[in-house]
């Protein structure tokens, strides 16, 4: 509900905002412009970036060999996302890395890690080349790491000192100059104004547990969108905040455009201020028509930092240039409700109410009261629709480069199987003549609104295999007997779909769904 009114709400600012602009378009800036780099220091110093030649060619090397890697494996896949009850395929290719066990959710789907080599943990990779890939990417994770802790501790710094400097720099001048040096100050340094709590805070808002790698080649796209406020050219990716995230955690981005590929002339009229062959990072101040926006150019192996709340207060875009494109977007995922220990967690409390005779091995429920009830039904469709759908809608994807998640996920299916039976158990207990009236219509009141949300999740699901014809299986979510059962109960799972996320994968019908401009 909250997140329908957020969509719904950012929906509302963006009409208005586009009824204030009219046929006009804000005015932005390129490090061509005179005044580039004060509009930087003003309005958008917590955006640190470093030029490629910043970055140990080692890293470069094996960063650049594991996108190419992964890419040839055909590790990247498009993403069926949906956004206001429409779903849509993004045009950027994406396949997650990071700590095992974890996952990352943007646009109502799921991510699953490809966990990267993490000591205690057994991962079996497909091949050596992709074990050598994530083992990269785990070392620029690292980089990225120590690099946005000195720019912290660097910001920390300067608004200690109080630095002023209205100095305009010049325009010839290496546009990163500046913000290098101030990302660069020494632990020495920041530390007679850095409190070691403080420390521990920056290191926890710099802990990367994923990486979300993402690849395009624009030639290949049919249709891109246009960048409507500033009129910046082609889109990669829209205007957004980043989902998900620890709060005022730093997002690191690695970018590699594969320059030197033969590009096409292309007949499109050329955007003022930015080069439209080169790719950019967009950036404007969220839901402001007064501040221009800046657009930066990314070349082959630069990356930036969005510090602190920079991803909460502005709003960041990618314009796609001709040549391929890879990137590393680097993040603290809140991790509160998304990690294999939490969902384990979650149908350990919700088992807690099963309970087996130890005579007879027949299972029943220890409570029927109705905060329990609700409580187990809620985690019931939390384990189906977060985690066994998402996981196996997105196909045999994760098997390109491991087998790893299969065994948890299994183990989710035989906690969901038991969590089945016991919504079964409560049917048959309320539908029982001695049941007290009182307490039959509390139970009904606390289960039924958890029925229903389940039966509409499951139509939605069903219809959303249409799109996805790679989807496997999961096991049947089956309908309880009806037997004994309480009409108003008959008549819910009357409605409900049979099929189970198995059969729903084998529909014979694809459907295309439009493409976002995510």
């Amino acid at each position: 509900m909250k997140r329908r009114a957020g969509e719904r709400e950012k929906e509302l600012k963006k009409k208005k905002l586009l009824e204030e602009l009219g046929e006009n378009r804000l005015p932005y800036m390129t490090p061509e412009d005179a005044d580039f780099h004060q509009l930087w220091k003003t309005k958008y110093s917590k955006l640190i970036f470093r030029k490629s030649d910043t970055v140990p060619e080692e890293l470069h090397q094996m960063v650049q060999e594991a996108f190419l890697t992964l890419r040839k494996h055909e590790c990247f896949f498009q993403d069926l996302v949906r956004i206001k009850g429409k779903d849509f395929l993004t045009p950027v290719s994406r396949i997650l890395i990071g700590n095992p066990g974890c996952t990352y959710k943007y646009l109502n789907t799921r991510l699953f890690t490809v966990p990267w080599p993490t000591e205690g943990y057994d991962i079996k990779y497909c091949s050596p080349q992709i074990q050598d890939a994530c083992k990269a990417l785990i070392r620029l994770n690292d980089y990225l790491h120590i690099e946005a802790v000195k720019a912290l501790e660097g910001q920390n710094f300067f608004e200690t000192k109080e630095i002023k400097d209205t100095t305009v720099i010049d325009r010839e001048q290496n546009f990163t100059t500046s913000l290098t040096e101030k990302g660069s100050i020494s632990k020495d340094q920041s530390s007679c104004c850095v409190r070691e709590d403080d420390y521990v805070s920056l290191r926890n808002r710099t802990s990367y547990n994923v990486t979300l790698l993402n690849y395009m080649d624009p030639l290949q796209m049919l249709y891109l969108k246009q960048e409507p406020y500033f009129g910046m050219g082609n889109m990669a990716v829209s205007w957004h905040h980043d989902e998900n995230l620890v709060e005022r955690s730093t997002v690191a981005v690695y970018s590699y455009s594969c320059e030197g590929s033969a590009v096409e002339e292309s007949d499109e009229p050329k955007p003022e201020g930015r080069d439209p062959a080169v790719w950019h990072v967009g950036l404007k101040v969220a839901w402001d028509i007064e501040t221009p926006g800046l657009a930066i150019p990314l070349h082959q192996g630069d990356f930036y930092l969005m510090l602190d709340d920079l991803n909460m207060t502005h709003q960041h875009c990618v314009l796609a240039g001709f040549s391929p494109r890879f990137s590393s977007t680097h993040r603290v995922a809140d991790c509160s409700r998304g990690t294999l220990e939490y969902i384990f967690g979650r149908c350990e409390l919700a088992l807690q109410n099963l309970q087996t005779d130890s005579d007879s091995m027949a299972l029943s429920l220890k409570s029927l009261e109705a905060a329990v009830v609700k409580q187990v039904e809620e985690i019931h469709n939390e384990v189906e629709f977060e985690w066994l759908r998402q996981f196996w809608f997105q196909g045999k994807r994760y098997l390109k480069c491991t087998d790893w998640w299969l065994k948890p996920m299994a183990k989710l299916e035989e906690f969901w199987k038991k969590m089945e039976i016991m919504s079964s158990l409560v049917l048959s207990e309320v539908g029982k003549k001695e049941q007290i009236k009182e307490k039959r219509k509390e139970a009904i009141s606390c289960f039924l609104p958890v029925l229903t949300e389940r039966q509409r999740l499951r139509k939605e699901w069903t219809a959303r295999t249409e799109f996805q014809p790679e989807a496997q299986p999961c096991d049947p979510c089956r309908e309880p007997t009806a037997a004994g059962m309480p009409m108003v109960f008959i008549t819910v799972f009357s409605q409900m779909p049979v099929r189970s996320g198995r059969e729903l994968a084998r529909r014979p019908e694809t459907r295309m769904p439009p493409l976002l401009d995510r």
